[in-house]
């Protein structure tokens, strides 16, 4: 089965322990379907100079550096100032201003029902859909996501953990979090989860065509990390918040490296 990774890095919108995930068989190649996998990786603000691909060197992201060394790179990528519009862009193909989302609060991050998700679209096309993280265009029917084409959903509330429309009490590390809209407990910190939650899903839909939509609340504020991701910074003499971002975004890189050898060791890369 083929496969496509598509890691949309540093828009302005934008790991401690894992638990651990029963093992799966490889894909032998004459079991591959045509149709090619796809997995979506999105940041949450994180700036384009905030990686060691482009010249930082603060930061550890070695993974996604690799990664960016081995793909197609879009040097002309445009995207709205806020969060749910450019989700909104990225989820239909349309300027968010066509499809009413143009801020991230006051009713106004809702996609509208009628509008035809990527989704909705793959799905049509015999793939099962997911999304681990960040949606954040509704949080109710019918704007979620299990509402616009995904067959499986794990996510936070509103726009980020910890805010008003989120569960209750959420501070990145061993939450409470949304799937297929009822309150489940995870173990962990929330870059994990997601990462635990999507390799769980690629290993389960492994022989079918899949679509994974990784949508990471981080490096978002408030800035919260394991502490032996901060250390290194804070050996640095940086700043405490500063140290907590590139926490953020290192705990990033790991599960993106980890997400590469699963998908090398069940013969999907």
């Amino acid at each position: 089965m083929q496969f496509q990774m598509i890691a949309v890095l540093g828009l302005n919108l934008a790991l401690g322990g894992c638990s651990a995930i029963s093992a799966a068989e490889p894909v032998h190649p004459d079991a591959m379907d045509p149709r090619p996998n796809v997995i979506l990786i999105l940041t949450d603000d994180l700036g384009y100079g905030d990686l060691g691909y482009h010249g930082n060197t603060a930061v550890r992201t070695p993974n996604i550096d690799r990664l960016a060394s081995e793909s197609v790179r879009l040097t002309n990528f445009h995207v709205d100032p806020t969060c749910s519009p450019t989700r909104a862009a990225l989820m239909t193909g349309k300027h968010s201003l066509r499809t009413g989302v143009w801020l991230t609060v006051m009713g106004r991050s809702m996609l509208p029902a009628d509008e035809i998700t990527l989704a909705e679209h793959l799905r049509e096309h015999g793939y099962r859909a997911a999304i681990f993280g960040k949606w954040h265009l509704g949080d109710n029917f019918p704007f979620r996501p299990q509402d616009q084409g995904f067959d499986e959903v794990v996510i936070h509330g509103g726009g980020g953990v910890g805010q008003a429309p989120d569960y209750w009490g959420n501070t990145q590390f061993d939450d409470t979090y949304f799937r297929d809209g009822k309150p489940v407990r995870f173990d962990g910190y929330a870059t994990a989860v997601w990462f635990d939650e999507a390799i769980r899903f690629i290993r389960e839909n492994r022989r079918d065509p899949f679509f994974a939509y990784i949508a990471t609340n981080a490096p978002h504020q408030p800035w919260r990390a394991p502490q032996n991701y901060i250390d290194p910074y804070l050996d640095q003499e940086m700043p405490r918040d500063v140290a907590a971002f590139y926490a953020m975004t290192a705990a990033i890189d790991d599960q993106v490296g980890r997400l590469s050898s699963e998908l090398g060791r069940l013969g999907l890369d």
